[in-house]
């Protein structure tokens, strides 16, 4: 009689322990990469700060460094685009949108889940590394901008259709990005040092979001005709 040996293929459905370990594993390597950045910390950090005892648990739920990342980057876009497309539907609804009411579509949604994390909290410093990290920063980009949500508020763009400079257009999306980006990183660090309550960050994070908005339509107008 022959015996298989063959080992059993993995159940299609992750068992509820094996999601709450993946989950722990990316908060960890999430706060991980914000304190020490991503080449400062190893596989083997994430395991042992994770409290995971299996030399090789980082690896079975990721098959890369990079697929952690880009784990962590997509479970907090799809976060965004939560909150961007309860907004866009109340502009869909009007049919337009005045420039500031674009621009605060653009960031309050970013704002919105920051505001839910609570602190401490590292996500803005971890997506500020991930926005400059060379074979990274597409994907960052692309899992925050090309969502159906983004893709419904560009067609309600005040100036949609009126012939608009694609390079120009480009490097503006681009300055936005950093500067939301990088200003919401450098909010996370002041709030975790000086140990805010909840109130307080929240205060503080609609207040960043209210500045936003008025500097990027600061830099829109300057930047783009009409």
């Amino acid at each position: 009689m022959n015996v298989s040996t063959a080992v059993p293929a993995p159940s299609s459905r992750p068992s509820p322990r094996s999601l709450r370990a993946r989950d722990k594993l990316m908060r960890t390597a999430e706060r991980l990469y914000a304190e020490h950045g991503f080449a400062g910390v190893s596989m083997r950090m994430i395991r042992e700060a994770a409290g995971q005892r299996n030399n090789s648990a980082v690896q079975y739920h990721f098959s890369s460094r990079d697929e952690l990342i880009v784990a962590i980057l997509e479970q907090h876009a799809a976060a965004v685009e939560r909150h961007r497309s309860r907004l866009v539907a109340v502009l869909e609804a009007r049919g337009q949108a005045s420039p500031r009411e674009w621009i605060a579509c653009v960031v309050e949604p970013g704002i919105e889940h920051h505001v839910e994390l609570g602190t401490p909290s590292w996500y803005g410093r971890f997506l500020a590394q991930a926005v400059v990290e060379p074979g990274l920063r597409e994907h960052a980009r692309r899992a925050y901008t090309c969502t159906p949500s983004f893709q419904r508020l560009d067609r309600l763009h005040p100036s949609a259709g009126a012939g608009r400079d694609t390079e120009l257009t480009e490097r503006h999306a681009a300055m936005i990005r950093l500067l939301l980006v990088h200003m919401s990183a450098d909010l996370e660090t002041e709030l975790a040092a000086g140990q805010a309550t909840r109130d307080e960050a929240e205060r503080a994070w609609r207040r960043l979001g209210d500045n936003l908005v008025t500097a990027v339509l600061g830099l829109s107008s300057a930047l783009l005709p009409g």
